[in-house]
């Protein structure tokens, strides 16, 4: 089955040159011209993965993105001309996987859509896994349970919500809003502060020093990132 890519920008001679060129390499693609008609088709036709524009009538790239992240998983790359760096971290704490920057090449773009893509294989492979441990630490995605050091980790509800959401996109920066909407709601999408004192609260229960933490690492201004596998990146800076 073709993977199927929905392009939304109002460029109707992009969405022309997209279509042909990501048909040519195998694609199915579908189109919409701003972000209401996206929010529709995407809804509508569930497609793999997303590529967006910002700057656009009736629902701009912004809100398009935040609505996405509040009902799928779906790869989103945000596409545009918006080349600043606080354009760059709002795009990526909104939700996007990838920010590419007009103009780029069509080759660029296809490879950063095929390695978006094959991530979001490979999380969905791993979510298979309803079990994650690396002998230390065992949270059951299921069971809604964690032990460490084969003792039961007593959480709080909320604190609960939290790990299991970035235990189920394990190997992926979740990016503060997101986490914020999913696991106190859409109201507290702003309230970054809730964040960082639950991460706090959840790494002095599961890490061996919550100072220097191995599974919950931070990607500065952008959100957090949960991983059984690795350990603690040399440039990841603590909460």
């Amino acid at each position: 089955m073709k993977d199927h890519v929905l392009v939304i920008d109002d460029d109707e001679g992009l969405l022309t040159l997209l279509t042909l060129g990501l048909e040519r390499d195998g694609f199915a693609v579908s189109t919409a011209r701003n972000g209401r008609d996206g929010l529709f088709e995407a809804y509508r036709l569930h497609p793999d993965i997303i590529v967006l524009d910002i700057r656009m009538a009736e629902a701009d790239g912004w809100t398009t993105c935040q609505r996405l992240r509040q009902v799928t998983n779906t790869p989103i790359i945000m596409l545009t001309a918006l080349s600043d760096q606080k354009s760059v971290v709002r795009g990526l704490s909104l939700g996007a996987d990838d920010y590419v920057v007009k103009p780029c090449s069509f080759d660029e773009l296809k490879a950063r859509i095929r390695a978006a893509l094959r991530h979001a294989g490979e999380a969905r492979y791993e979510q298979r896994d309803v079990i994650l441990t690396d002998g230390n630490l065992r949270i059951d995605l299921v069971e809604q349970t964690v032990t460490r050091q084969g003792e039961p980790v007593t959480l709080t509800p909320t604190e609960s919500r939290l790990l299991m959401y970035l235990a189920r996109h394990q190997g992926r920066v979740v990016p503060h809003r997101e986490m914020l909407i999913n696991v106190w709601g859409p109201k507290y999408a702003e309230e970054t502060k809730y964040l960082g004192v639950y991460v706090c609260y959840v790494r002095q229960k599961i890490e061996d020093d919550p100072s220097n933490p191995r599974y919950i690492t931070t990607k500065h201004r952008v959100g957090y990132c949960f991983d059984l596998r690795n350990g603690r990146q040399p440039n990841d800076p603590g909460a």
